[in-house]
């Protein structure tokens, strides 16, 4: 069975919207202020270690805009590990090595998790993360937290769920920016 991995950049309030420097937010790229050579490292360690991307739309399209243009380690993996996307509106997938996921998204997930092989990692993907989340699918949460608030954005967890969910944490990592990795994993796992 494939572990699914959960890694996200978070602000100390809670936003995963535009770290990178997407428009749609008024402090985009917030996570530039921070990153250095350590994170990057450790980046680059966590993609290598995984043998799939999971992404949702959005996330995809950004990315498959990106990373096809780029070279290097960190590229190459990108380029060439399969990706699985999760997608109501998409017919066509450009990026080497993408493949749309059908049906529900929660089956599916459920089905790629069953299969054997390496672990499946997803990034960004709002939307997708709050179903996966919903569903119980995350076998590990990996919240890389960003000492800033930017007050108002888009959050990981969502505000309607209505059942509390306890983690337990497993690792602690901190970076000399101040940049905390907290890795969690649902109780029993």
């Amino acid at each position: 069975m494939r572990k699914l991995i959960l890694s996200e950049f978070l602000t100390l309030d809670g936003v995963m919207e535009a770290p990178g420097g997407e428009p749609t937010h008024p402090h985009s790229g917030w996570v530039f202020d921070f990153m250095g050579p350590e994170q990057e490292r450790y980046k680059l360690e966590e993609t290598l270690a995984a043998e799939a991307l999971l992404l949702g739309r959005v996330t995809y399209e950004g990315f498959a805009a990106a990373w096809p243009a780029r070279s290097g380690q960190f590229a190459d993996k990108m380029n060439s590990m399969p990706k699985f996307v999760a997608s109501t509106t998409l017919v066509e997938l450009a990026w080497n090595n993408a493949e749309l996921l059908e049906g529900d998204v929660a089956e599916s997930v459920r089905a790629l998790k069953d299969q054997d092989g390496g672990p499946i990692l997803v990034a960004g993907s709002r939307t997708l993360a709050q179903a996966l989340v919903a569903h119980g699918l995350i076998d590990e949460y990996r919240l890389m937290v960003f000492p800033v608030v930017l007050g108002s954005g888009m959050r990981l967890f969502a505000d309607d769920n209505p059942d509390k969910m306890v983690l337990e944490l497993v690792d602690t990592l901190t970076f000399g920016s101040g940049v905390v990795v907290h890795t969690y994993r649902p109780p029993g796992d």
